[in-house]
């Protein structure tokens, strides 16, 4: 039998094909006063691939641009020209843009005008810079003028298994590596989301998530796939976000609680209508406090948990019916759990000391994660590869627990655990404790160096506006509601350092406690001594 009758290499480039055979009328993308057909992206991302083929020659292909219509082509343009694709955080330094460039060599960079400086300032003296295609506001035009002179192409696709993308880590403790995405683990991936959030034709998904983070999630296929619209947002503000999701009936959002927190909590926050809207989180876990807040709101909030390595959401909350009937609290509660693996993944585990911990809800362990969305493996850099996972099991550096039910929530990072007095203390459930004080809009607690501990929580806290709280208020908080050991020694109110997609650089916060040295005892009413 001819093996071309039931095998197809998967690809995600092909739902896009789909969608633009069976939808072509409906709306794909809207993009400020700008809107494509599914017919139209479509033969603009072929050209795209037309334009990028000769310029490549296979070679990656690097993007520099917020999320607008561009990203979301080269998402499909990259691929069809035979070329892996390279989203570029940008709010990089000129140096991480030019490592990045040189370590992914990168033939051609496809960058918004708006970044015209940085670029000038990565590429100067590389002795093999790529080709530049500026694309955007500001071009005057030009890239316009390259899609309507060039041919549609789209190179076939001969294994499944073939390099995709290439997405660089946060580098918080080195220098950043490269994640290889297959066409394979994204095809499937995207099929999760499609499946796991309920998109469908009717579905209008707001980029609030940065495309060059894990290539959005893989949704700029999901959506794709579903046949939905993308609803395109360069820049992250409240004001915006809301007056879309009334203009263009928004159903979908994704974001760091950062970002939930920020909408939830913006003057504009307004709904009239019974409409759910399904809002996925994911980078830290959602206290309940701001899980409740949404919900007022008909913010149906899900909470996932992954990483570049693994295409994103690994992990999910996935949400049973019966829970629909239990208190607020006891919702929120089981919101704020990561789950279980999504249907691509297999089974994630929970393992110390080389076997898997009971689900008793309270023995930790480092979470480890195999199946169709993990990546092929870190770019020149077998050794990291192998170390990542030494038994083909992904290891992810956090810590965590597992339920009765089999659901997991995370505890910790395994570098964020303060051990204090031979007492491990995560640092999450510290927060979690703060954040629900009614003043307390947003929470990191870190260790802090103590001559007497080893370590102590220190929480650096952003109070909601107009709300007052003390320091003290805040540790007496704590101290009601968990172990009094636990509680904060210290409170510095101001705001939290954060990475592009919203994440809270802790690390930089340790840093400062390491600089400042050991904490001064609290001599005003013995805090020191009774935390322990």
């Amino acid at each position: 039998m001819n093996p071309a009758l039931s095998f197809e290499p998967l690809s995600p480039v092909s739902f896009l094909d789909r969608s633009a055979a069976v939808f072509p009328e409906r709306t794909a993308v809207i993009d400020g006063d700008r809107r494509f057909t599914y017919a139209q992206l479509h033969d603009r991302c072929r050209r795209l691939a037309g334009v990028l083929a000769p310029l490549a020659n296979g070679d990656p292909v690097a993007v520099l641009a917020p999320n607008t219509h561009i990203m979301l082509e080269a998402h499909y343009g990259a691929p069809w020209a035979g070329a892996p694709l390279v989203t570029i955080n940008t709010r990089l330094s000129a140096p991480e843009v030019r490592y990045i460039l040189e370590h992914s060599e990168s033939a051609v960079l496809l960058h918004d005008p708006q970044f015209d400086d940085l670029v000038a300032k990565a590429i100067d003296g590389m002795p093999h810079p790529p080709l530049i295609v500026r694309a955007g506001p500001g071009d005057d035009g030009a890239y316009e003028q390259l899609l309507a002179a060039a041919a549609p192409t789209a190179v076939p696709l001969p294994d499944e298994g073939a390099l995709l993308s290439i997405n660089y880590t946060s580098g918080t403790t080195g220098r950043p590596k490269g994640v290889m995405y297959q066409h394979r683990g994204a095809y499937l991936q995207a099929l999760a989301m499609v499946t796991h959030t309920q998109l469908s034709t009717a579905s209008a998904y707001l980029w609030t998530l940065p495309m060059f983070h894990c290539n959005g999630w893989c949704f700029p296929w999901a959506v794709t796939a579903a046949g939905g619209t993308h609803v395109c947002l360069p820049k992250v503000e409240a004001s915006e976000i809301w007056r879309l999701i009334h203009d263009e009936h928004v159903t979908h959002l994704c974001g760091a609680p950062a970002v939930l927190s920020m909408v939830v909590d913006a003057p504009e926050a307004k709904r009239d209508t019974d409409e759910v809207i399904r809002f996925l989180t994911g980078g830290a876990p959602p206290s309940p406090t701001l899980l409740a807040a949404a919900d007022e709101l008909r913010f149906d909030v899900t909470h996932l948990y992954g990483l570049t390595e693994t295409y994103g959401p690994s992990v999910l909350c996935d949400w049973h019916p019966e829970w629909n009937g239990l208190a607020p609290e006891e919702q929120s509660r089981l919101r704020a759990r990561q789950g279980v693996s999504n249907i691509v993944g297999l089974t994630a585990r929970v393992v110390a000391n080389g076997v898997d911990v009971p689900a008793d809800g309270t023995t930790i362990g480092e979470i480890r994660l195999r199946g169709n969305n993990l990546m092929l493996g870190y770019l020149k850099d077998a050794t990291a590869t192998a170390a990542a996972a030494p038994d083909g099991w992904f290891r992810t550096g956090d810590l965590g627990v597992r339920h009765p039910d089999g659901y997991i929530e995370l505890r910790d990072r395994s570098k964020d655990v303060i051990i204090s007095g031979g007492e491990n203390i995560t640092s999450i459930e510290v927060e979690q404790a703060i954040a629900s004080h009614p003043a307390v809009l947003e929470v990191a607690v870190v260790g802090a160096p103590d001559d007497r501990w080893g370590e102590v929580p220190v929480a650096y806290t952003v109070l909601r506006p107009d709300a007052v709280a003390t320091e003290r208020e805040i540790i007496d908080h704590v101290k009601d509601r968990i172990a009094r050991f636990k509680a904060p020694k210290r409170v510095v109110f101001g705001e939290l350092p954060r990475t592009s997609t919203g994440k809270i650089q802790k690390y930089l916060l340790r840093e400062n406690e390491r600089a400042a040295g050991s904490l001064a005892p609290l001599a005003s009413d013995g805090t020191e001594e009774e935390g322990q």
